[in-house]
């Protein structure tokens, strides 16, 4: 990994440089603002980090974004990476950061999944789920213990604890890149008949290096058109993703930040909950979204690679 200790200039030891009266590092007249953009960073001890369209595009970081990381851990604050995609295991994530030059354990990295398995762990133990889910999400709700229901296996025989005779309690859908027309029949038969209707999230569509692609909260709107019922979301912006991410760091709340490109999930989970919520304008979200939008986000960065340069009081060149 590379390292920053000397990329900084002597603020970041606490000491007065030129940053702090000109803003840019002596290039110019200062941006109205910058020093209280930089404070507002100092000020946290967790920086929760959104991945699609924050941390990187496709199969590459966004500019920056590393050397942004890097700055963090060295400066002795804590980063963990979460992600409403469902759609791959936490280890994929973990691979995948680390072929981008950025390696983490397990307990850098959350998904709604998680948030969505420890919500089921809690409430309903024992229930069975029919899952919409990619088989990484399968196999991560089998190892903790989720009992899937498999609509292929013969009901007539003896009722097993938690199952009943004619359908699963529950109907989890998530981002399911192998949704099948007959799967999304299947859920909507099932809540029809009463089964309880969660999502791991609410994202209507996925960033991608060529644009968007339809995400959890497509399917749902196609599900609850159909079945009139709308499921209850987890992940981002929701609380339970919140009480999850205080109680596994023991950081206070008011010392978190949530960093990402979505105002209505990555912004609105730490604005409504009493942490911070930090906009970029590298993803999905472009400033003049904003003013109309009920969701105001504490503070606003180009991306992750200017808030390491505010923090550092280097120059950010705002055409990279």
């Amino acid at each position: 990994m590379n390292t920053l200790k000397h990329a900084c200039p002597p603020e970041a030891e606490g000491q007065k440089t030129e940053f702090a009266e000109t803003g840019r590092g002596g290039a110019g007249p200062a941006l109205p603002g910058d020093r209280i953009r930089a404070e507002k960073l100092r000020e946290i001890d967790l920086f929760v980090l959104d991945l699609d369209g924050t941390f990187y595009l496709g199969d590459r970081p966004i500019d920056g974004a590393l050397d942004f990381v890097n700055y963090v851990r060295e400066s002795g604050k804590k980063i963990l990476f979460f992600t409403n995609n469902s759609s791959r295991s936490p280890k994929v994530y973990m691979e995948r950061l680390a072929g981008m030059g950025c390696p983490i354990n397990r307990d850098q990295i959350m998904t709604s999944g998680d948030v969505t398995i420890a919500y089921l762990k809690e409430n309903d133990p024992g229930k069975s789920v029919y899952l919409v889910g990619t088989p990484a999400l399968e196999e991560s709700f089998r190892q903790e213990g989720i009992c899937l229901w498999d609509p292929e296996e013969d009901r007539t025989g003896p009722r097993e604890a938690g199952v009943t005779a004619s359908r699963p309690d529950i109907v989890v859908v998530g981002f399911d890149t192998t949704l099948t027309y007959r799967k999304l029949e299947r859920a909507c038969t099932y809540i029809r008949e009463g089964a309880v209707f969660l999502a791991t999230h609410l994202d209507i569509n996925c960033p991608t290096e060529y644009g968007f692609m339809p995400d959890c909260g497509a399917f749902c709107a196609a599900i609850t058109l159909s079945t009139g019922v709308e499921p209850k979301y987890l992940g981002k912006p929701f609380k339970e993703t919140v009480d999850m991410v205080l109680l596994h760091t023991g950081v206070s709340r008011e010392r978190v930040a949530f960093v990402g490109d979505r105002l209505y999930t990555d912004v609105a989970v730490g604005v409504n909950h009493g942490a911070k919520g930090f906009l970029v304008l590298s993803g999905e979200t472009k400033q003049e979204d904003i003013k109309n939008s009920q969701v105001k986000p504490d503070e606003v960065y180009g991306s992750l690679g200017e808030m390491k340069c505010l923090l550092c009081g280097e120059s950010w060149d705002h055409s990279r």
